[in-house]
């Protein structure tokens, strides 16, 4: 029996390669789409760089994608690939639109035109939920987006379910609330504070700036996350899954517990910044996963205080290697 393969759109950020080496363990072939550019990032996957097949495509692009699908013909679509930062699509909300929308249409249409049994994920977000009509957000929530991101990636969202619907695509959406890493992009909050904490703890910085404290986030680990993705591709039926921890941390104590593991006080160091707030703050993202618990048989199982400590250590030891 032949491998089953899988597409990995944007396979070079954290969750692109935390999904492949899961794949390569589940002995897939795996190919990653990487877009063509002057300085593509191969950090996240160059320890199992030479087991995927990388090749050239884009969002922006619907003739390379149908040529990727056409020539590797692959089982399973994860389109991992979007403006994935929300400060950014502020400041580049066309931009965002383009990727993280009409991206989603030209993968699903291209999975229409050459081969509709290919079963797609689409990763949705819980940014869609914005200014939240309940708490915690379960599938069924409204969404109210409070971003140009947001926004995007409702429109994703939906256009995935009426592929699912008007084609009878195996197309699922999982709605991640956020999930985080070592591997995790150092413009994002956890990263940035966890990187800040040890800079500071090795003497390379004396202060962090940050935006609200008192924002809350409902944060996973990436590597967990991952798994659902896959889980969601081996039901009978297609189907949009929540996949959160349901607990809620804010910015503070993400603050407490990084410079804490330093044995550091970070009201010390941290400096709120009016640069780093928001235009419009969501509110209180919580995720209900009982559903993918139920049908998935998936829970998290790094929690917040562990997760931001993984964080610390790899951050102090490639800080400390670069001396």
């Amino acid at each position: 029996m032949s491998k089953r393969k899988a597409l990995v759109t944007g396979i070079t950020g954290q969750d692109g390669s935390y999904l492949a080496e899961f794949l390569l363990a589940k002995d897939y072939e795996v190919i990653g789409m990487v877009r063509r550019s002057s300085t593509v990032n191969f950090d996240r996957i160059k320890h199992f760089q030479d087991d995927v097949i990388l090749v050239q495509g884009d969002l922006l692009d619907q003739i390379s994608l149908l040529k990727i699908i056409e020539e590797y013909r692959p089982h399973e679509v994860y389109n991992l690939a979007a403006q994935s930062f929300v400060p950014t699509s502020w400041s580049q909300p066309v931009l965002t639109g383009e990727f993280t929308a009409l991206g989603v249409t030209r993968v699903l249409d291209a999975i229409r035109l050459v081969d509709p049994n290919i079963r797609f994920y689409q990763a949705s977000t819980s940014e869609m939920f914005g200014k939240v009509q309940e708490v915690p957000q379960k599938e069924t929530t409204p969404f109210y987006p409070r971003s140009p991101y947001g926004v995007a990636k409702v429109y994703g969202h939906w256009i995935t379910i009426n592929y699912r619907e008007s084609y009878d695509l195996f197309a699922a959406s999982g709605i991640l609330f956020n999930h985080e890493s070592p591997r995790r992009g150092l413009e994002f909050v956890t990263h940035k504070v966890t990187y800040g904490a040890a800079k500071i703890k090795l003497g390379l910085a004396h202060e962090l700036r940050l935006g609200n404290l008192e924002s809350r986030r409902d944060w996973g680990y990436a590597g967990d996350y991952v798994e659902a993705m896959w889980l969601m591709l081996q039901q009978p039926q297609p189907d949009d899954y929540v996949i959160a921890t349901g607990e809620t941390h804010s910015i503070r104590e993400l603050c407490e517990v990084a410079f804490g593991r330093l044995d550091l006080d970070y009201r010390d160091y941290v400096i709120q910044d009016q640069r780093f707030f928001r235009p419009a703050e969501v509110d209180q993202l919580v995720g209900d996963a009982s559903k993918a618990k139920r049908v998935l048989g998936w829970e998290p199982k790094i929690r917040f205080h562990e997760l931001i400590e993984i964080m610390v250590d790899a951050d102090m030891e490639a800080l400390q290697n670069r001396r």
